[in-house]
């Protein structure tokens, strides 16, 4: 790796390449990578993928932070904005999601009290500003329904469902139709919600998605199905998720043993 530097070194030397700011024509082609990886930064924060934490705060900050310097370069762009109001709507629940002994804390079931909501209050605000551009994408929808989380004390779920919906015209994945499928199953009722996910289970990219299972033996328990529910949050545990999430499913297992 050493040599291959000190070759690119001299190349450029020798060939008098210059280095600059891209103008502004040869900026637009490049925002997408550039989301994609501040978004992916703060994801890591999010939900950690090693270590004892289910967070690992000092990523999100710095998630935070680059995404507000891309809104102050690219006011105009709505799609910035959305990535901006996401990170700040999903980054204001981050003391709720743990309990005290550092478990995880599913959304329903999070202490609301401890949310931020001056974080809420300027995400939503951003989030109303980028759809005003009427310009939408990914991002903006990602942030409504952050927003859609944070706005009222009851969730409103048949809308985040709607929301998730449009979201696969962006974004036509396996996770984002498990996503639509917990969102259908808290609007609809736990069996409509369980029908969207197992359509999609035995897909491969979600073969070493714990959430996956998380999220169906939710949906079973609802249903009254415990053996079925135990049997799936066994199977999350197999995947050997982070400290965090196995905790919280060794306290269903022991809740429902």
């Amino acid at each position: 790796m050493a040599q291959r530097l000190v070759r690119a070194k001299r190349k450029i030397r020798q060939a008098g390449i210059s280095f600059g700011v891209p103008g502004a024509a040869y900026l637009a082609p490049r925002l997408d990578a550039v989301l994609r990886v501040v978004y992916l930064v703060f994801t890591e924060g999010h939900r950690a993928s090693g270590g004892p934490s289910l967070v690992r705060g000092e990523l999100c900050d710095t998630a935070v932070r680059l995404a507000r310097v891309l809104a102050r370069l690219m006011p105009g762009e709505p799609e910035v904005i959305g990535l901006l109001a996401l990170l700040l709507l999903t980054d204001a629940r981050r003391d709720a999601r743990t309990d005290d002994g550092g478990s995880l804390v599913l959304l329903e079931d999070q202490d609301r009290s401890r949310w931020n909501p001056e974080m809420i209050s300027e995400g939503e605000a951003l989030v109303e500003h980028a759809l005003r551009m009427r310009r939408p994408g990914p991002y903006q929808v990602h942030a409504a329904i952050a927003a859609c989380h944070s706005a009222a004390p009851v969730t409103d779920w048949p809308q985040i469902a709607a929301l998730y919906g449009e979201l696969l015209r962006y974004e036509p994945s396996p996770v984002v139709e498990a996503n639509r499928a917990v969102a259908v199953g808290m609007a609809d009722g736990p069996a409509a919600g369980l029908k969207i996910l197992d359509g999609v289970r035995e897909h491969p990219r979600l073969a070493g998605w714990p959430q996956l299972h998380i999220a169906r033996a939710e949906l079973l328990r609802r249903l009254g199905r415990r053996d079925e529910a135990l049997a799936a949050y066994r199977a999350a545990l197999r995947l050997e998720p982070p400290p965090a999430e196995r905790a919280y499913l060794e306290r269903r297992l022991r809740e429902r043993s």
